[in-house]
């Protein structure tokens, strides 16, 4: 295993491979609704699962969920 997927092992919080997605895709600049229709599900499959993942990353806000995400390394849009 390299260093990188060992760091990667130790930021990891349990997401799943959607949330994972969703944290990718939640940039300021886009609505729940958006993200919904570029992923083919409904607003609120987002909004749960967006709730999920602030629960993982222990946030409550999208600005900390996209900085987090931002600090390990995902690219968001």
């Amino acid at each position: 295993m390299s260093a990188i997927e060992m760091d990667r092992l130790t930021l990891d919080p349990g997401l799943t491979v959607r949330e994972q997605v969703v944290l990718s895709n939640l940039s300021e600049e886009v609505t729940l609704e958006q993200i919904a229709s570029k992923l083919f599900v409904t607003r609120n499959t987002v909004k749960s699962q967006v709730r999920s993942v602030y629960r993982k990353l222990g946030v409550s806000t999208r600005a900390d969920a996209v900085a987090w995400a931002r600090s390990t390394g995902m690219r968001t849009t």
